[in-house]
């Protein structure tokens, strides 16, 4: 009380009220900055799975005899393991294979923080060469 009374008498006005909006204007943008990293987070948690079903696929149609549709299977088997919903609308493919390279290509969207948008998208892909029998000369 005591304070009061010599903030009336100095002239200046007491601060009654400023927390209240500091936190209604700071509040929302803490919220957003949560949401974001949390967004930021899925977003590297799914790239991750993509990428490690890519690196799978890859190592299985490397091996000897193997196709790139053993990759793309073993890809799509992994993702059904270990995905769950952190990656969704996934497709795998072997495109950009050739007779001496494996190359398997994961593309899905991450879990989005915001009912009924979808993720950002990730894309990733592994590449290795294709094991076969030669004969030193």
């Amino acid at each position: 009380m005591t304070r009061h009374l010599a903030d009336q008498r100095s002239g200046s006005p007491p601060d009654r009220g400023s927390a209240t909006l500091e936190i209604a204007i700071l509040g929302p943008a803490i919220l957003l900055l949560v949401f974001a990293i949390v967004q930021a987070a899925l977003w590297f948690y799914a790239r991750n799975l993509a990428l490690a079903a890519a690196q799978e696929g890859a190592d299985a149609a490397r091996g000897y005899q193997s196709s790139s549709d053993a990759g793309v299977t073993r890809a799509q088997a992994f993702l059904r393991r270990a995905a769950g919903d952190s990656l969704q609308a996934v497709t795998v493919s072997a495109s950009g294979s050739t007779a001496t390279t494996v190359r398997i290509e994961v593309h899905g969207h991450s879990l989005s923080v915001f009912p009924g948008l979808q993720g950002p998208s990730v894309t990733q892909s592994a590449q290795a060469p294709v094991e076969r029998f030669t004969v030193r000369p």
